[in-house]
């Protein structure tokens, strides 16, 4: 790194770093690994908005927080995770993430309080210039590197999604979304109505219902609900036999091949699937099922499934601590709400687990020579970078797998890149897009609630590869590891540096 002149003009002083990654969560730490492993002579930055590392699991810190995919592919494929909890608690995975940091010496690249808000691509000079807010100071600053790599997740930190509910103003208990949960809220012995049947709201009520008198978890429509055990046996069985790396690598492909293989049988075989779940929920609550709670309208996997531990929401059900409630909204009261059956809940406290607001790339304000790059109008290039932006690839996990195990091979697969264009003496990669006919699809093939709503704003997917989203860990693996990185789609070049602009040091 070092500091460059200042731009004429300007009052805003500027550093050079080959790639500047955005965010500090698993993603962003992935990154930092891979770019100083792979990459040791690249230069790298972390800019965190926030004030430490973790991302999600620092932001979430609501009762029970937990992972709802297990720790041998959440966890990263060089760190093993050694924990007896395959489903950890968010404190744990919060802790793994931040030793992973300090273990590798990642953690002394990060920018605290560092809130990117634009970016500026110059072709003339095969560089970004990155624009953020100092939260502790409420000024810029300026970074410019060769490489942008957007770690930062895809929802909104500042906002979480709740519908306008009638009435709403007038409750006189409590109103509070879990991403925005505090210290102060009690529930100690009230009546708390959870409205919400994903993973939060699967994760909260059974925590609820160990304090609240009562706990109702108020569903428009069901979801999937599998139990699971909190322990992989296999794994901690392994640990005591060879090596932590040994037992995290053949659990982690285990889990891997398990979880391709039932997708793979949900989607072929998706009644057989549903029956197969729906029987394992009415085995674990007996006489407490029924099946207009428990019955999706969708297929398996049409959204994610929701893991519990050990059975704990069945058990919280079948304890009557919890109930389950399927109805929609008419108004909510005084005292609490009045579904549209006529039936009233009352309540002393509403969490309102009504799901995440999507936000492309942290919301970043892109230009590419002075033009203003919508990312809905770009297509999505192996699910990680857009067709017509140079040098800028985004971290983004799977929806039918564990986050992290994309985000490895993107990460992998940015060092690749990296790695040919300095060997070759490029300074400058953009996918083209030579089909104006290619059909333009979504993103994301999922009917998810918070998919559904902002999807529209993500960049396109196409029919075939490399535009398409395959959603499918062996393939990427073919893909990003092995495929020639000269496909005829990545453009590559080496534009002349301009006059006054300085070489980077490393």
């Amino acid at each position: 790194m070092r500091d460059l002149p200042k731009q004429q003009g300007s009052s805003v002083a500027e550093e050079f770093y080959d790639v500047v990654i955005v965010g500090a969560g698993l993603s962003g730490i992935d990154a930092g690994y891979h770019l100083q492993t792979k990459c040791p002579k690249r230069s790298y930055a972390i800019l965190e908005g926030r004030e430490d590392i973790g991302g999600t699991w620092d932001l979430f810190r609501y009762p029970g927080i937990r992972s709802d995919s297990d720790m041998y592919t959440l966890g990263y494929s060089f760190q093993p995770w050694t924990n007896p909890k395959a489903l950890a608690d968010g404190p744990s995975i919060l802790e793994y993430v931040r030793d992973t940091a300090r273990s590798y010496g990642i953690d002394a690249k990060i920018r605290f309080g560092h809130r990117v808000k634009r970016a500026s691509w110059s072709s003339a000079d095969a560089q970004w210039t990155v624009e953020a807010e100092r939260t502790d100071r409420n000024d810029v600053v300026r970074f410019r590197c060769n490489f942008l790599f957007m770690c930062s997740g895809y929802y909104n930190y500042a906002r979480g999604y709740t519908p306008d509910f009638p009435g709403i103003e007038q409750f006189k208990g409590r109103v509070v979304h879990p991403q925005f949960w505090t210290q102060d809220v009690d529930y100690t012995g009230k009546r708390v109505v959870v409205i919400g049947s994903g993973a939060t709201a699967v994760t909260l009520v059974p925590e609820l219902g160990k304090r609240a008198a009562h706990v109702t978890m108020l569903q428009r429509s069901p979801t999937y609900i599998v139990s699971a055990p909190d322990e992989d046996a296999m794994a901690n069985f392994l640990r005591e036999k060879v090596s932590a790396r040994v037992a995290y690598t053949v659990a982690r492909w285990f889990r891997v091949l398990g979880g391709m293989l039932f997708y793979w049988f949900c989607q072929r075989y998706p009644e057989r699937a549903k029956a197969l779940l729906l029987r394992g929920a009415k085995n674990a609550l007996g006489d407490a099922f029924n099946s207009r709670d428990f019955t999706p309208s969708y297929r398996p996997w049409n959204q994610r499934l929701c893991l519990v531990p050990n059975g704990d929401l069945f058990e919280a059900i079948k304890a009557k601590r919890v109930s389950v409630v399927t109805d929609t909204i008419d108004t909510i009261t005084q005292d609490g709400i009045r579904l549209a059956s006529g039936t009233e809940l009352a309540a002393d406290l509403i969490v309102t687990a009504t799901g995440l607001e999507l936000s492309v790339l942290s919301g970043l304000a892109i230009t590419v020579d002075g033009k203003r790059i919508e990312p809905a109008d770009t297509m999505a290039y192996k699910g990680m970078m857009f067709s017509g932006v140079p040098n800028l690839a985004m971290s983004m996990g799977y929806t039918n797998a564990s986050w992290t195990l994309k985000c490895d091979l993107t990460c992998e697969y940015v060092c690749r890149l990296l790695a040919y264009m300095d060997a070759q003496g490029f300074r400058q990669c953009v996918p083209v897009l030579n089909d104006p006919t290619m059909a333009r699809l979504p993103m994301l093939d999922f009917s998810s609630g918070y998919v559904t709503r902002s999807i529209a704003k993500f960049p396109k997917q196409g029919p075939k590869a490399p535009w398409r989203l395959y959603q499918n860990y062996l393939f990427d693996i073919l893909t990003l590891r092995h495929k020639p990185l000269d496909d005829g789609v990545m453009a590559f070049s080496a534009p002349e540096r301009a006059e006054g602009i300085a070489e980077p040091a490393h």
